[in-house]
């Protein structure tokens, strides 16, 4: 049997809401799969719009690692505050070492 892991969003409003995700999936379709607030997801994915952006926890910082290029020129479009651990939750791909990772869900989008 395949591990499921758990992604864990902060809400904006302070609520913890933890969830299965699929591995292989992106962070962004967990959230919209599983109908949380906040996470747009305008493009679908496309790394075309930076309405997915999350904050990620300090102690999954490195196995998520930096963003690529694209997407740190993409998050610069974000109207929330861009963080350290700021990520397009779409270009975070969901695997067993990511297994309790939290990110938190600023409370504007662009």
């Amino acid at each position: 049997m395949l591990p499921v892991p758990k992604v864990v969003f902060m809400l904006s409003n302070g609520t913890e809401t933890g969830v299965d995700a699929r591995i292989g999936d992106s962070v962004m379709t967990t959230a919209t799969q599983h109908g949380l607030d906040g996470v747009v997801a305008e493009c679908g994915g496309n790394l075309s719009c930076a309405t997915c952006h999350v904050w990620v926890r300090d102690d999954f910082l490195d196995a998520v690692g930096p963003p690529g290029e694209m997407e740190d020129d993409m998050m610069d479009l974000a109207t929330s505050d861009r963080r350290d651990g700021s990520r397009l939750s779409c270009q975070i791909t969901v695997s067993e070492d990511l297994d309790g990772l939290t990110v938190e869900i600023p409370p504007e989008q662009p």
